[in-house]
């Protein structure tokens, strides 16, 4: 699972054994040497598909990480390009990765559930983000997300349809939250990492109650399950344009054409 530049298990278990902010100082020199990042295959398809419902002028990466999503925002954003995580290790790496040429590039230390920013971007885009937040935070983290898009702006986020039970991933998952959950039940800090806390149907419910207007893109390029269903989609979410969140649901809703 891990290249030779990759963390030994010690290192892990050093991680591990930390908070979430102090595993991922810890862990950021080698992190792009892990399973962890978010693979390069998912980071292109969803860029080319962003990239068709732009353009967008500025865009902000929620958990930037090392800055892999930076590389999406800045190959559909115009001006600007922001990167907020609370690791400043993270921070660091992905300041020095950051290439030079295209459009601004701004890295802020802070925690995604109180992002210091107004409504100052038309896009925001997040990658592997979710497992470190418990279901009772996700109300307040979209709530967050929904207040510094400008009105029309999109929040994007691929999504990979959960393994089949019984299947080898799907074990593996499992025994992976087990022993999360028994890590933070003895050892304090908690570190805040799982796989299977999130279920798509209290994700798509918390953005509907977050104001957004969500879309499903399926993402061609992984294909598509046995029972027909894509493989990955992009959840799409939009703050409605101000007279249409003022006029409430039925303005977003498609008018009937007119016979003739």
């Amino acid at each position: 699972m891990f290249s030779p530049e990759g963390p030994r298990l010690r290192e892990l278990a050093v991680q591990m054994l930390s908070s979430v902010e102090r595993g991922y100082d810890l862990l950021a020199p080698k992190f792009d040497h892990t399973p962890f990042r978010t693979p390069d295959s998912v980071l292109e398809a969803t860029a080319a598909a962003v990239r068709r419902l732009g353009p967008f002028d500025s865009g902000l990466d929620l958990c930037c990480g090392t800055g892999a999503g930076m590389e999406v925002l800045a190959g559909v954003c115009r001006r600007s390009v922001t990167g907020v995580d609370f690791s400043a290790g993270m921070l660091d790496v992905a300041r020095e990765r950051t290439r030079p040429g295209g459009p601004a590039a701004a890295w802020v230390r802070a925690d995604a559930r109180a992002l210091p920013f107004g409504p100052a971007f038309d896009l925001v885009v997040s990658f592997g983000a979710f497992g470190h937040f418990l279901p009772r935070e996700l109300p307040g983290l979209f709530t967050q997300v929904h207040r510094v898009l400008r009105p029309g702006g999109r929040f994007a986020f691929p999504v990979v349809a959960p393994p089949r039970p019984g299947s080898l991933v799907y074990g593996m998952f499992l025994v992976f939250d087990a022993a999360m959950r028994v890590r933070n039940a003895v050892w304090r800090p908690p570190f805040v990492m799982y796989y299977r806390s999130l279920r798509f149907g209290a994700l798509r419910r918390e953005l509907d109650r977050a104001g957004f207007r969500v879309a499903l893109h399926p993402l061609p390029e992984f294909g598509r399950r046995p029972d027909g269903s894509p493989r990955v989609r992009l959840v799409v979410a939009e703050r409605p344009a101000e007279r249409e969140a003022a006029r409430g649901p039925s303005a977003v809703r498609v008018r009937p054409r007119r016979a003739g």
